[in-house]
């Protein structure tokens, strides 16, 4: 049985954490240096960093917050948001992340996602999609920030995406997002079927269990977790220890 990942999702703006619900209405929480240390402490297995307006300003300036980050987390970290070229890729890496993940830049030059897969292996090369539904059973990727859309079908966009070196899939629901709802089961479920890479599901925990029908029915290999944690309605501890109990493979601390 493969271990499940738990991932603490953490949206930047400027200096600050925030949180909104489909992706709008932008709250902020605090430091997210403070939360990431917390969410370590708590026994994340990794971390997930996104510029959430990094599209809008074109370019990616977690770079400072990523340097000083790997001080005090040592589990690996991904960064999300405004990455568009190798180059962008190797200066987060050197600021210490371990994987980097697109969704705008490869959506419009999908070439991109080989680039950074041959360059840096396929291992740092995440495909971050934002879907909602159009039809039932069907979805578009959108882009910057769930506003635009892509014209891509999810399904289609996951396939080719790990075709071209893709090795893991961010699959964010942007209809779920801040909902507290519980996962898309299906959407996770139509895309984890269709590749041969794991998949992480964003968007919709609402509480502890809402892991187990992602996981189970869906194939997520991994959940990316906000809300529940910077409300303080659960711990990273609390989620694995349920999860657990439900009879998931997790990595206790």
């Amino acid at each position: 049985m493969t271990t499940i990942r738990l991932i603490p999702r953490l949206d930047i703006k400027g200096p600050n954490l925030i949180k909104g619900i489909h992706l709008e209405g932008l709250r902020v929480i605090g430091d997210p240096q403070e939360h990431a240390r917390a969410y370590y402490d708590q026994g994340a297995d990794e971390l997930l960093y996104v510029d959430v307006v990094a599209s809008l300003y074109g370019r990616n300036s977690l770079h400072d917050l990523i340097e000083k980050a790997v001080r005090n987390v040592f589990v690996p970290i991904t960064v999300a948001g405004g990455i568009r070229s190798v180059e962008d890729v190797r200066r987060i890496l050197r600021a210490g992340a371990d994987k980097i993940a697109i969704n705008t830049a490869a959506t419009k030059r999908p070439e991109l996602i080989g680039e950074v897969a041959r360059t840096f292996g396929s291992q740092c090369m995440v495909l971050s999609i934002e879907a909602k539904a159009i039809a039932p059973g069907r979805w578009e990727a959108f882009t910057d920030n769930g506003r635009e859309p892509s014209g891509l079908d999810v399904v289609a966009w996951a396939r080719r995406g790990v075709a071209l070196g893709a090795g893991e899939i961010l699959l964010t629901s942007v209809d779920r997002e801040g909902t507290r709802e519980g996962f898309d089961t299906p959407l996770i479920e139509a895309v984890a079927s269709a590749v041969s890479v794991p998949v992480i599901a964003s968007g919709g925990m609402g509480k502890a269990l809402d892991i187990v029908p992602a996981v189970r029915e869906g194939g997520a290999s991994a959940v990316a977790v906000a809300d529940i944690l910077h409300y303080r309605r659960a711990t990273v501890g609390s989620i694995k220890e349920e999860a657990a109990k439900a009879g998931l493979e997790v990595r206790l601390t």
